[in-house]
């Protein structure tokens, strides 16, 4: 069974067909999904998706280079949907200073990102953290979110090696989609093979960032089996066993005691 912990199926790519898609991937190898919103509108489709299937899950947040969403009205909204039943973590939050260059941008980047790990940590909830261009400013606030207790995943993880250690050290995740699938994901690649099985996530971005061999399709969750595999080839082991062990891993993060709300993987 794939935990699925970040897609996007509120997407508009989506459209036409999400109605039968999302029941075939429950159909198939995929036991859970975590729906990411990334903007206030995009929160709202995600909380929608979440009631309407039961093994889908949301995430609640605003994404870096949304937060002109972000006021004390639409902040005090977002604070409610985190007692929301089917919400699991807030995200996807965070730094993305690829297109914001400004440093005022980037100071309000900052301050957004920290009240919404208060939200998590007002709610105890994990976090799920986009970080773009912005190493050494995203690990000094993981490192404050880390002392006060929150929990959370460095998403599509970008950077080198010996920063994901230190993430690691300070207990966090590390998410791995289709981009470790590509040939030239040299530093990822080197990632997954030092830090432990233990402190990875599956995840795919979608419809973002198709692996191989759907690079450039629309990304879907039945795709992260070339993720399972690669990860596998990568460190010796079997597809199976990274599936199984990033499924727990998933619902440690996730659902920490929460055999109520979820199956075992």
């Amino acid at each position: 069974m794939i935990f699925e912990t970040h897609a996007h199926y509120d997407d508009e790519r989506f459209a036409e067909d999400r109605e039968r898609l999302i029941p075939s991937l429950f159909a198939g190898n995929i036991g859970y999904i975590i729906n990411v919103g990334a903007s206030i509108a995009t929160t709202k489709s995600t909380l929608k998706l979440a009631e309407q299937y039961g093994q889908l899950y949301a995430a609640v947040g605003v994404h870096p280079s949304d937060i002109a969403d972000l006021n004390e009205e639409t902040y005090a909204w977002l604070r409610e949907q985190t007692r929301h039943p089917k919400t699991v973590a807030v995200g996807e939050i965070g730094l993305d200073y690829y297109w914001d260059k400004e440093a005022e941008v980037q100071e309000r980047q900052r301050l957004w990102f920290r009240r919404q790990l208060e939200l998590a940590a007002e709610r105890k909830l994990p976090v799920i953290i986009h970080s773009r261009d912005a190493a050494e400013d995203t690990l000094a606030i993981m490192r404050e979110a880390a002392v006060q207790g929150i929990p959370g995943v460095i998403h599509c993880y970008s950077y080198s090696p010996e920063l994901a250690k230190e993430f690691v050290k300070l207990g966090y995740y590390i998410g791995v989609g289709g981009v470790v699938t590509f040939k030239n994901a040299k530093k990822l690649k080197d990632t997954v093979r030092q830090i432990p099985l233990e402190r990875l996530l599956l995840e795919t971005d979608c419809p973002y960032m198709a692996p191989e061999p759907h690079r450039g399709e629309r990304n879907q969750s039945a795709y992260l089996s070339h993720v399972a595999e690669k990860i596998a080839e990568l460190r010796g082991i079997s597809a199976r066993e990274v599936e199984d062990v990033t499924c727990r891993n998933a619902r440690e993060l996730f659902m920490p005691g929460g055999a109520e709300r979820m199956q075992t993987c």
